[in-house]
């Protein structure tokens, strides 16, 4: 078992890195009196196989494209925050005694890790973070605990490292959306105990979350995402893949792509919120939510957010925490603009450094 610093408090600015199933998305963020201005910013698509769903199986070749991306960027910034992903991290509430030094937390949970982590110890890294008194035992404190395997961590540490950057904070994703939606919450000037939920649809996987007083209280995670329609209009039109992910982007297909194509694909992901939400109504004591917020590179779909809002009945908007940023003079502002729903994650993670 390894210490981890998945909820330390860091200093000074950190480049937000996004290692997905299909790109790299890098920001670099800088604040002041008047809000957050993007200083630096990239997408970069990973050589296939670099990724198995969110596992790194090549690191060479994520170190790689690293290096490529920063170099790209204009980032001058080495320290960054990368994320592993809900699905192979653990998350739980537990509580010790009051009292404790930091080292004596550890050591009691590492006696007693078996209890909360089914992973054998020696392949864990951890970390925890003491909420406050329980209410109803002032000798005992609430401790947030969160694990993961340690490969997971050491081939993200491994592939930064190898491309000049020092890996300053592995985070969780889910932390990191919460952040991220904590910004764009006063960018709405939305009420904090608004229940949320935001659909993240990437390249290969759709992420549903739901967030109550900015906290998650709901994940789901599914294999389905923008790949599907890239692989339809290739196979369709005879394109290659670089081919056919520029025309998704771009436009330029035949007449009937939208009625043939896109909108049988549309129809597929608005069944895929739609279950997402009835599963988490039939899990928790809810009816309904209060909004859906879509995220991701799909979620740029012209007319996306009028479907989804007819078909499902709720408030929808992209969640495009960009928008009301400042941006450096040296970025092309265009692009930004179009690749700023799947930056939400990333930014979160940028974000970090200015807790």
């Amino acid at each position: 078992m390894s210490f981890l610093d998945f909820l330390s408090k860091p200093t000074r600015p950190l480049v937000g890195l996004d290692i997905s199933s299909s790109a790299i998305k890098l920001i670099e963020l800088s604040k002041s009196a008047d809000g957050y201005r993007v200083e630096a910013y990239r997408v970069m698509a990973l050589p296939s196989n670099t990724m198995v769903e969110k596992n790194i199986a090549d690191i060479p070749a994520l170190a790689d494209t690293l290096e490529k991306l920063v170099s790209h960027s204009g980032t001058k910034l080495t320290d960054t925050a990368v994320a592993v992903s809900g699905s192979s991290v653990i998350t739980k509430e537990i509580e010790l005694p009051a009292g404790l030094s930091d080292l004596q937390m550890e050591m009691q949970i590492e006696v007693e890790a078996d209890q909360y982590i089914p992973y054998p110890m020696e392949e864990v890294a951890f970390d925890f973070d003491v909420i406050g008194p329980v209410e109803s035992n002032e000798d005992l404190v609430k401790v947030l605990l969160v694990a993961c395997r340690q490969e997971n961590v050491e081939h993200r540490r491994a592939a930064l490292e190898m491309a000049g950057l020092n890996p300053k904070v592995v985070d969780v994703e889910g932390f990191a959306i919460e952040r991220a939606y904590q910004l764009m919450a006063s960018q709405l000037n939305q009420s904090g105990d608004q229940l949320v939920a935001i659909a993240d649809i990437g390249a290969t996987m759709f992420t549903f979350t739901v967030l109550e007083q900015g906290k998650t209280i709901y994940t789901r995670e599914q294999s389905f995402g923008g790949k599907q329609l890239t692989e339809e209009i290739q196979r369709r039109y005879g394109l290659s893949w670089e081919e056919a992910g520029e025309a998704k982007r771009k436009g330029g297909l035949p007449e009937e792509y939208e009625a043939e194509v896109l909108q049988p694909f549309v129809d597929s992901l608005i069944q895929h919120i739609s279950r997402s939400l009835q599963f988490f109504y039939s899990s928790s004591n809810y009816s309904e939510v209060d909004q859906l917020l879509l995220a991701g590179g799909v979620s740029a779909i012209q007319g996306l957010v009028t479907r989804v809002e007819d078909s499902l009945g709720l408030p929808t908007e992209v969640a495009n925490l960009l928008a009301g940023m400042q941006v450096n003079s040296s970025i092309n502002a265009e692009a930004l603009a179009n690749d700023g729903p799947a930056m939400m994650l990333a930014v979160g993670l940028a974000l970090r450094g200015f807790e």
